[in-house]
């Protein structure tokens, strides 16, 4: 098992992105299943705010760090955690792994022409991918035990999810191992960026964390508000965590 570090009441598990992909490979070897959890700033600020999320989330066999944030609040809070294991980077390797070892893989989210756009660049991308099947992400909950059994009779051993927060953490949660999936993954908004529908943000920016403001800079109007009032949110709780971590000059005078 790795090292598990506590940030915010959250358990992450501390994986670098080849250790986890190679947890992801033995699950499907050993026919185990692996459900995972990725966090960001926003994710963590939510959490709070919704117990389903959270639940859900901390459920996962995996916990990651998918924001830059999350890794440099884990830093200031004598939390350490190896690196950033983004969803959509992690996503990519376990598509290459997956058409090496001839894994099967299913789609499920998104819109039904931004799949179908996402299909056809996975195909060139990836000739040798087996597909077991996909589905867009419109669906009403009480679709939701039918659409795992269709994943289960597919036969897919990994399923990923294009859904937004909290839907994809809720259907993992809820009917995951119904899906017969051995890795299960929620991916968010990455079968837009394979699609060619929105763009991510250049590594540059990804490394100084500033991922959340090129994607508020191409949806000012929809995004803009929501990652400023989460990203102020998330330096409070950090702030709040620091204090409360940092002994106070008095209790320090007393240990001597």
């Amino acid at each position: 098992m790795s090292a598990r570090q506590s940030l915010f009441g959250v358990e992450l598990d501390a994986l670098t992105m080849d250790e986890t992909v190679e947890r992801c490979l033995a699950a499907v070897r050993e026919g185990r299943q692996l459900e995972i959890g990725v966090v960001n700033a926003a994710k963590l600020v939510n959490m709070r705010r919704d117990p389903r999320l959270a639940d859900a989330v901390t459920g996962c066999d995996l916990v990651l760090a998918d924001g830059q944030a999350v890794v440099w609040a884990g830093r200031i809070l004598r939390a350490p955690l190896p690196e950033r294991v983004a969803g959509i980077d992690l996503f990519l390797r376990l598509l290459a792994e997956a058409e090496t070892a001839g894994v099967s893989v299913y789609f499920l989210g998104a819109k039904e022409d931004v799949l179908a756009e996402m299909l056809r660049r996975v195909a060139i991308r990836f000739p040798g991918l087996k597909v077991a099947g996909s589905r867009n992400g419109y669906f009403d909950d009480s679709e939701q035990e039918a659409i795992a059994d269709g994943i289960a009779r597919s036969g897919a051993q990994m399923l990923f999810l294009g859904m937004t927060s909290p839907k994809k953490e809720i259907f993992t949660a809820a009917h995951g191992a119904r899906t017969g999936a051995r890795v299960v993954h929620g991916v968010g908004g990455s079968f837009d960026i394979l699609a060619g529908v929105t763009k991510r943000a250049p590594k540059s920016w990804q490394r100084w964390g500033l991922e959340w403001l090129y994607r508020a800079l191409q949806e000012p109007r929809r995004l803009g508000r929501r990652y400023v009032t989460t990203n102020a949110s998330f330096l409070l709780m950090t702030a709040r965590e620091f204090v409360r971590l940092t002994p106070s000059p008095a209790s320090a005078d007393r240990s001597h």
